[in-house]
């Protein structure tokens, strides 16, 4: 049952797996065996936005494709718990995606590996079906991430312009943020790493600020681009600005930072919010993730939300 009627409805399509994290304790050695732990929590670059837009009160519906194993049920669970009406493609022969990471002791990323092969069978096909296309008709707001195939991301951001619905993406990774620049006339805004924008655009930006004029070019609307503890640059087709991030006193773990983010100001976007005030919730919301062992903070409500962007600095215009 959807939540908050009034709330705008948000149809999120993308990755939703198993993430395993291990954490290396001490200094990380390469090439050697390093003690540490690991835990493992459902996940995903659009699941965990999913699951905190729930929480942020918006009416939340998650297409993505599953395998018919325990991995599967355990996402379904987390989907339920978190108030996100989960609408899978289940191929019962075939295993759910996962995601493993290897963090260092600050919590920064080591290596990962991905294990995506399901979500190649998400083809633009797949937009045909009637559970789909209700969906769709359903949802005001549409959020997808990279974890699609190059095709159906174009398919969908087609779609969204002729429906005339906002159609936000996340990047999930340098290499998977290249399935966009076909989908670009019918995206709105793209939330990205600065690895991801140089990868997007093929271009280096000397300096951070130059990021909205680059991406411009590249025929983008609007987008944002963190750079973990540096600025946040963020832009519309009205805005440039860039954004200090507020300060983090102890790292845990950085999954799930820029998925918050990317939830948060798309939750203040979605409710009307101008795009200053909205990467300032965002920031707050990624401040408070990386301060967490889990990539979504259950007790994300906006109340709490509030008190934490109180302390997030104004963003600067850009020359």
């Amino acid at each position: 049952m959807d939540q908050l009627a009034g709330a705008p409805r948000i149809l999120v399509l993308g990755g939703a797996h198993m993430d395993h994290r291990g954490t290396i304790h001490g200094p990380t050695v390469p090439a050697a065996s390093n003690p540490g732990h690991f835990a493992h929590e459902p996940g995903g670059g659009g699941f965990n936005a999913a699951r905190n837009l729930a929480a942020l009160g918006h009416a939340v519906r998650m297409i993505s494709p599953r395998g018919g194993d325990a991995d599967g049920e355990t996402v379904a669970a987390a989907a339920l718990a978190a108030g996100v009406v989960d609408h899978p493609f289940v191929y019962l022969d075939r295993r759910t995606p996962g995601y493993t990471a290897i963090l260092s002791e600050t919590g920064d990323l080591v290596i990962a590996l991905a294990d995506m092969d399901l979500y190649r069978l998400f083809t633009p096909r797949r937009l045909l079906a009637r559970t789909v296309r209700a969906d769709l008709d359903w949802a005001s707001h549409i959020l997808c991430d990279a974890n699609l195939p190059e095709g159906t991301i174009e398919a969908l951001a087609h779609r969204a312009r002729d429906m005339g619905k906002p159609l936000a993406g996340i990047a999930i990774s340098p290499a998977k943020v290249l399935r966009f620049r076909r989908a670009v006339s019918g995206l709105d805004f793209l939330f990205m790493n600065g690895a991801e924008a140089a990868a997007f655009s093929g271009r280096e930006a000397t300096n951070a600020a130059d990021w909205p004029a680059i991406l411009r070019d590249c025929g983008l609307k609007g987008g944002a681009i963190t750079q973990g503890g540096r600025d946040i640059i963020a832009f519309d087709e009205t805005h440039s600005l860039a954004l200090t991030p507020p300060p983090v006193g102890t790292v845990v773990d950085v999954t799930g930072a820029g998925d918050a983010f990317a939830a948060a100001t798309l939750s203040a976007l979605a409710g009307g919010t101008p795009l200053p005030q909205a990467i300032r919730q965002g920031a707050a919301l990624a401040s408070l993730t990386v301060s967490s062992s889990h990539a979504v903070i259950a007790e994300t409500m906006k109340d709490v939300l509030v008190t934490l962007v109180g302390l997030v600095d104004q963003p600067r215009n850009l020359a």
